[in-house]
Parts: structure tokens; C-alpha cells; sequence
């Protein structure tokens, strides 16, 4: 996890001994944000044991204000101020041990100087120590101890710990369940602009959890985050322009929440923007388009994208019919368990298309796809075992899956169910319902 430094604090303490034109210069460049300018004054100044000076010179050597980025030397400053009591210095340097910033990363001296702040009631590093004791870093895992650190930021109006507590109430980790109280906290946070707490909060309206369903609420929570570039929220505001809930139906602007989330790289909003494209909704129907937006979502493991890349290279819609290419999609969504997949390939090996024939793949094929409910890889398999293709001829097994996807209303099966039982046994038809019945219940 990733600690940030603080902000310039232009509050300082003033020492004696301390020259009185390089302490004016040094409020003033830093006031005034000229950096560059600052410095030479808040150097000398720092050099005389100001801890505030040394504090304000660890940020602008942290973040490259005025003089090039140097953690080492953020550390230092950091250090000398933190030695002296100064909190925010305190919660700075324990920014820098935990994210192994100019030192090497020790997670127990972060916890400690976080510990020495938040003991004076610094709210970042009340936060700091809770983000500690929640991961189990530097300190034993403890969600309670964490909730409690997190409730006093969040008195003082710190919104991310305002956040990770209405997290903490959503889970039920440290604290009672309670989803009210989530709410609560996600608003408190949310009306500071916290875009993942303003998501949050969207989607406890858009569930109904702590709060009243409403729709409407849900939408306005998710357009605020979504205005700020929160790609979670970009998706949550197309699908309600796309279903027309809580916003009046409208796919253009569900297309274009879709596109600013997907070209983030959001994996659920590319595929949903495929589908604009490949229906035409909200868009001119454009299958090229598609396919890339699918692309993107299938390389990244989206099992419905590659899925229909399958479909789209089995049928040559929008690219030219290439059976190969259906093959690999099929199969990289088969193998993520998707049945329609894993049936397509099934059907695609039996034929030899794409693949050279291999009757024993397509049994496998069908057979998880089969499995999983799946009527048609059913009827299929059932045929295989009819035809002793892949597997031994075997016409118990063959009506026992033909049975299971008749059941389904496959009318393939239905079709053939009557004549495969023609000239079987009663023990024969006995065990093929004793098999039906135990596969279904799988």
C-alpha cells in the first residue's frame, strides 16, 4: 500500500537565534509558492534546528519543489524534525518508511513514527496507523484497533478514513456489521469529494443497503464520481442510461460513460461498449469497432468478450470468417469455464473446423460443457456416445445425456429421444434414468 506525504504547513516555529530576514524570505518564497527562491533561506534556517523549516524542506525535497526530487535528503529533514516532537514531520517520515522512500522500506519504524503522531492527534497519522493495523503491516493485524484509529480521523473530518470506515461497517471487520452506519460515513465522505466514497454511496442506494433504494440518488452519486474520472463510476452510469434506471433511458450517453471508462482500461465497460457497437445502440452499428473493443476485454481474461470474438470470427461478422481464430477465443473462454464456449469448441473439433477433427477433444468439450447444464452440449455429448465417436458406443449414456437436454427443451434431443429408446431393455432404460437423474443433480 501506498503512503502519501503531507502538504506544505505554513505554520511555523520560531527559535532563537534565528535570522530574521531569512525567516521572512523563507515564509514568503514558500507563501508565495516560488520554491526555487525558498530554498536557499528555509536551508539556513532549517540548519539552525527549525523543526517546522526542516519539515516544510523534507516536502519540497520529497516532491521536487524548487530543487530536484531527493528522498534521501526528505529523510533527513524529516528526521531532524520528527527527533524534535513536530507530528507532522513524524507522519511524513513514517510516509517515507513505509513506502521505502529515501530509506529502505521498514513497515515497524513507519508504524512507530505514525504512532508518535497520532499520539498527538495528527489526523493523517491517525490514518496512516490505521491503514497499518488493517493490513497487518508493521503491526499484528487488527481490524478493531484500525476502526478505532480510523472513527477519530474521521471525527475530524478525514475523509479517506471516513471511508475505509464505512468500509469497515459494509464488512463487518472490527466493528458490527452495520450498513446504515456505512452509509453514513460514505456520505460524510462523499460530500467531500471522495469519488470512491461518492461510488460507494451510489451503489448502496442503487442496492438498497442502509438506505432506502433509490435509483435517482444512485445515479447523482455515481455522475459526481464519475465527473472526476473514477472509472467504476463511469461504468455504474452507463448501465443506468443503458437500463434507463434512475436516469431517463438514454444509450448515447451510456455509450459515452462507456467510453470514458473503457479507454481507462475498464474491462467491463470495453466489452459493454463493444456491444453498443455491435447493436447499434447508441452508436451506428459498427462490428469493427466491436471486435476492438471486445479485444481489449479478451486480452485481459473477459470471458463474455471472448466469447463473443468467438461467435464474430465463427460467423465473419464485422471480419472475415476465420475458424482458427473462433477456436482460440472459444478456447481461452472454455477454459475459464465458460459452457456456451466449451460446447462451440465441442461442435467446432467434431467438425474439424478451425482444428483439425478430434472427436476425443470434442467429448471432452461436451462433456464440461454438459456438466454444467448446458442442453445442447448434452444432446451432443449424448450423440457422441450414440455414434461411439470420441468414446465407446455406449446407448445407456447416450439416451441418459439425450433425456437431461430433452428435459431442457432441446428440440434436437426431443427429436431423437423416442427412437434411441427403441430396442433397449427395461434395465437398460432403468439405469439410463438412474444416470439422468444422478448427473442433474450435480
Amino acid at each position: 500500500m501506498r503512503y502519501t506525504t503531507s502538504f506544505l504547513m505554513l505554520v511555523f516555529l520560531v527559535g532563537p537565534g534565528v535570522a530574521a530576514n531569512d525567516f521572512q524570505d523563507c515564509v514568503k518564497a514558500l507563501g508565495e509558492e516560488d520554491y526555487g527562491a525558498a530554498i536557499g533561506p528555509c536551508t539556513k534556517i532549517a540548519e539552525e534546528g527549525n523543526p517546522s523549516v526542516q519539515s516544510n524542506l523534507g516536502v519540497l525535497y520529497a516532491n521536487g519543489l524548487g530543487v530536484p526530487e531527493d528522498d534521501a535528503k526528505a529523510v533527513e529533514w524529516f528526521t531532524k524534525a520528527a527527533q524534535q516532537g513536530l507530528a507532522s514531520a513524524q507522519d511524513n517520515l513514517g510516509v517515507m518508511y513505509a513506502n521505502g522512500e529515501g530509506v529502505a522500506e521498514d513497515d515497524v519504524k513507519a508504524a512507530e513514527w505514525f504512532g508518535r503522531a497520532a499520539e498527538q492527534g495528527h489526523v493523517s497519522a491517525l490514518f496512516n496507523l490505521g491503514l497499518m493495523y488493517e493490513e497487518g503491516e508493521g503491526v499484528p493485524e487488527d481490524a478493531a484497533k484500525a476502526a478505532e484509529l480510523y472513527a477519530v480521523a474521521a471525527e475530524q473530518g478525514h475523509a479517506s478514513a471516513q471511508y475505509n470506515l464505512a468500509v469497515l461497517y459494509d464488512t463487518g471487520e472490527g466493528v458490527a456489521k452495520d450498513d446504515a452506519k456505512a452509509v453514513e460515513w460514505l456520505t460524510r465522505a462523499a460530500e467531500q469529494g471522495l469519488a470512491m466514497a461518492q461510488n460507494n454511496l451510489g451503489l448502496m442506494y442503487d442496492n438498497g443497503q442502509g438506505v432506502s433504494e433509490d435509483n435517482a440518488k444512485a445515479a447523482e452519486w455515481y455522475a459526481k464520481a464519475a465527473e472526476q474520472g473514477y472509472t467504476q463510476a463511469q461504468y455504474n452510469l452507463g448501465v443506468m442510461y443503458a437500463d434507463g434506471e434512475g436516469v431517463a433511458e438514454d444509450d448515447a450517453k451510456a455509450v459515452e460513460w462507456y467510453a470514458r471508462a473503457a479507454e481507462q482500461g475498464h474491462v467491463p465497460a470495453q466489452y459493454n461498449l463493444g456491444l453498443m457497437y455491435d447493436k447499434g445502440e447508441g452508436v451506428p452499428e459498427d462490428g469493427a469497432t466491436a471486435v476492438g473493443w471486445y479485444v481489449k476485454a479478451a486480452q485481459q481474461g473477459h470471458v463474455p468478450a471472448q466469447y463473443n470474438l468467438g461467435l464474430i470470427y465463427l460467423n465473419g461478422e464485422g471480419v472475415p470468417q476465420d475458424h482458427a481464430k473462433a477456436v482460440e477465443w472459444f478456447t481461452r473462454a472454455a477454459e475459464q469455464g465458460s459452457a456456451a464456449a466449451q460446447s462451440n469448441l465441442g461442435v467446432l473439433y467434431d467438425n474439424g473446423q478451425g482444428a483439425g477433427e478430434d472427436d476425443a477433444k470434442a467429448v471432452e468439450w461436451f462433456r464440461r460443457a454438459a456438466e454444467q447444464g448446458h442442453a445442447a452440449a448434452q444432446y451432443n455429448l449424448g450423440a457422441m456416445y450414440l455414434r461411439g465417436e470420441g468414446v465407446p458406443e455406449d446407448p445407456v449414456r447416450a439416451l441418459a445425456w439425450i433425456e437431461l437436454a430433452a428435459a431442457q427443451g432441446d428440440e434436437h434431443a426431443i427429436g431423437v429421444r423416442d427412437s434411441t429408446r427403441e430396442g433397449m431393455t427395461p434395465e437398460q432404460l432403468a439405469e439410463a434414468e438412474r444416470l439422468s437423474s444422478e448427473w442433474s443433480k450435480k
